[in-house]
């Protein structure tokens, strides 16, 4: 038996794929800074990790990124959901967010919690800001972002009690991972001091960007009193003045500072390296240093990349006693003095530099102590935490459903419903009087009734009747358009409703027209079809036209001279043609530049209409375009993914996942039933098949959308979950794909009867 080395057994689980949220170089912030050193040292630990790079980009500086740096348009939600999606698909196994209330966008940068919100990976957060007393917006966020986190890093200990006080985080969650340090052997300063002409000088430095709680202003006014006790004193103050002050007030800081060295006589003691460092430029002026000094002026400030490299160049340190420096400084590793103190900076300062063995004891205990805050280190400690399990966590990929189709069950809707017609929207299940009724859904409604196949007669004549009734109340003759909104007291809201109402409510008249059992009803759609068919054909958008189309096509099903409507067709149906001759690219086979809702109906109509006019061109165009819109919902794991409203109104851009709607699924099931009708492809019921399975929960989060007990449908699939709410387009949705659905099985199981027997078959 062949057994497992010891190294096997006992080797550690390691990253392989990692998406890194952050900032980038080069562009020049300290988190910009940060996270490629964190991305550089888990490559330098992990060689064969996969790290994808998603960067804040605010858009206010000429910066050129590498190609291999995701940006995202910190303002834009849109641009966080797309970096979402990019993440959801890109197979990474967790995410790593570097997070700062400053970098992110929305209000306290609540965007981020967009994009973390439409994935399901495991993430793994270093907070770099901790606020004791945040306000509401700010407690929000964290909040969410605490609750969203798997693990929790903070960079100081002080971190760790703030989030178990202040926010109630469990110990357990968190780590404290020290800030990362370069790893650079400690050398003589004199010997480094030549290359940047400061031999024969006691270099007291401090460096990072410039900005008013730096406290330059109180070390600048410790000099003269440094200078009378060290006459080779030189205060070199190394770093660009912050971008985000430059755009406020330009470099009035830093030329009121050089005002004060000339007012104090210190300006020959002084020097000003007004430039963004690289970090090896950076290090060795660090190394050519003999006291480095930080005189903040915010005590809060939990980390401080600059004084931890500063330790760990072995550097003798005078602080003042912000946060990180009481942590980093303990036990005589540096010397604190008290904010805003300039005589005792000025004393601590002298002490160091008239006594060399003082100083390079203090340097070499900071030496020693940064050894544990090595980017190797930091990697190490992130990396267990990024291949950590979650036994709590969903699975990343949906699980397959059975194939089931329901029986249509009417439950729900006639719930929804009174003697006015069918209320928009629901309170979870309850109707909600307050918005009323509309068209769209009364005409979905009326559809529904002519195509459930079991049904009580008395019960059908009823509710056709209902829903009819409504469909001619909102016709308004002097407009030659449908009114869409009324309020619960029978009120229209309106003299026209949208083109898009008014072509939903010609479908409806076609179909019934068609399909209604009784003729008293089949007769009444006719009437109302031929007096609204004349101003119909006038509808501009494209949807409007698409459902005209798919009334007229049922129409000529029932009166194959009908003029008008087949005007419509061939009128519509070559706009369509025209459309997609504009805004077709190569990778975009679609209408329009966008994508928007029921995207589906577009090649439905021209299918259907290409069958009833024997029109090759508009049975080609619907069968590329349908197949095209397809793949754009079809999810990478192989379920449908109807395209989500945050998609809408971007030109050219590939669909975002959220939020999804039911009627989505139902307009590609009925439009691949118009394809098989045409081309008796296999593939086409399997498009329906995936799109129907998607309400059982084959789809992004694995959750059903029908409650299989009455009928009932969720209004739709969010990031977080499924809104519970069901209004009345999601319930007709859902009877009216099982009704669809139940057809193509039944013309399934008679095809395969057919061929059994060696009969002609006939698809449609």
């Amino acid at each position: 038996m062949n057994e497992m080395s010891f190294d096997a057994r006992f080797a550690r689980a390691t990253p392989t794929h990692v998406a890194l949220i952050g900032n980038a170089m080069p562009r020049r912030c300290g988190m910009a800074t940060f996270t490629n050193h964190c991305r550089d040292a888990l490559f330098g630990q992990f060689p064969d990790i996969k790290i994808d790079h998603y960067a804040m980009d605010d858009g206010r500086a000429e910066v050129e990124y590498p190609d291999d740096i995701y940006l995202i348009d910190d303002k834009d939600s849109r641009s966080y959901a797309r970096a979402a999606l990019h993440i959801e698909e890109s197979g990474a196994e967790a995410i790593w967010l570097q997070h700062e209330f400053g970098i992110f966008g929305g209000s306290a940068g609540e965007l981020i919690l967009h994009l973390l919100a439409r994935t399901r990976l495991p993430l793994v957060t270093t907070f770099h800001t901790i606020l004791k007393n945040p306000n509401a917006h700010e407690r929000r966020v964290m909040d969410q972002l605490l609750a969203r986190s798997r693990d929790i890093i903070v960079m100081s200990e002080l971190g760790r009690s703030l989030l178990q006080r202040v926010y109630g985080v469990a110990d357990h969650r968190i780590s404290m991972i020290p800030h990362g340090v370069p790893d650079r052997p400690r050398v003589d300063a004199d010997s480094m001091k030549p290359q940047f002409g400061w031999a024969g000088r006691q270099v007291i430095l401090t460096f990072g960007l410039l900005a008013p709680d730096k406290g330059i202003q109180h070390m600048i006014e410790a000099m003269p009193a440094i200078v009378a006790q060290c006459p080779g004193a030189l205060y070199v103050v190394v770093g660009a003045t912050h971008p985000n002050l430059i755009r406020e007030q330009g470099e009035k800081l830093r030329e009121d500072l050089i005002a004060l060295t000339h007012s104090l006589g210190v300006a020959d003691h002084v020097q000003w390296v007004d430039a963004y460092q690289e970090q090896e430029e950076l290090l060795d002026q660090l190394q050519a240093a003999d006291v480095y000094v930080t005189p903040y002026t915010n005590p809060a400030q939990v980390t401080s990349g600059t004084l931890s490299y500063a330790v760990s160049m072995g550097k003798a340190v005078v602080s003042t006693p912000y946060v990180h420096a009481t942590e980093i400084l303990d036990a005589d590793h540096g010397i604190l003095v008290p904010f805003r103190d300039s005589a005792a900076m000025a004393e601590a300062i002298i002490g160091l530099l008239t006594d060399d063995a003082a100083r390079e004891a203090y340097g070499q205990r900071a030496y020693a102590r940064g050894r544990n805050m090595l980017w190797r280190e930091l990697a190490r400690r992130v990396g267990d935490l990024l291949v950590g399990s979650d036994a709590t966590a969903p699975a990343k990929l949906p699980m397959r459903r059975k194939q089931v189709i329901l029986e249509p069950d009417l439950s729900a809707v006639l719930r929804m419903s009174d003697s006015t017609g069918i209320f928009q929207h629901g309170i979870l299940s309850v109707p909600d009087r307050r918005h009323g009724y509309c068209i769209d859904d009364n005409a979905r409604a009326l559809l529904l009734m002519t195509q459930v196949p079991a049904m009580d007669e008395e019960l059908r004549d009823r509710w056709i009747s209902t829903y009819a009734a409504f469909v001619q109340h909102a016709w308004n003759p002097d407009k030659g358009r449908f009114r869409n909104f009324m309020a619960f007291d029978r009120s229209w809201c309106e003299d026209e409703g949208s083109e898009d109402s008014s072509g939903r409510a010609m479908w409806a008249l076609g179909v019934t027209a068609r399909d209604a059992p009784l003729p008293k009803h089949r007769e009444w759609a006719r009437h109302l079809f031929n007096t609204a068919i004349v101003p119909m054909r006038s509808v501009t958008s494209p949807r409007a036209q698409a459902f005209v189309m798919l009334g007229a096509s049922a129409m000529l099903e029932v009166e194959a001279d009908h003029v008008e409507a087949k005007g419509a067709l061939e009128d519509f149906g070559n706009h369509l043609l025209l459309l997609i001759a504009e805004a077709r690219r190569p990778a975009w086979v679609w209408f329009e530049t966008v994508l928007a809702y029921d995207n589906p109906r577009l090649p439905e109509a021209l299918l259907r209409a290409g069958a009833m006019l024997d029109n090759a061109a508009f049975i080609q165009c619907g069968l590329d375009t349908l197949d095209w819109i397809t793949k754009q919902q079809t999810a990478p794991a192989g379920h449908f993914r109807a395209v989500g409203s945050e998609s809408f109104g971007t030109p050219y851009a590939p669909p975002l996942p959220f939020d999804q709607q039911p009627l989505e699924a139902q307009a590609m099931i009925d439009a691949a039933d118009a394809a098989f009708a045409i081309d008796p492809d296999s593939r086409w019921l399997e498009y329906a098949q995936m799109a129907y399975r998607w309400y059982l929960g084959d789809n992004d989060l694995s959750l059903p959308l029908a409650t299989r007990s009455d009928g009932g449908c969720y209004d739709g699939l969010t990031p977080t979950g499924v809104n519970r709410n069901q209004g009345a387009e999601s319930l007709l949705a859902l009877q009216l794909s099982s009704c669809a659905m139940n057809r193509i099985s039944q013309r399934q199981a008679n095809m395969a009867i057919g061929a059994a027997f060696g009969d002609e078959i006939i698809p449609a």
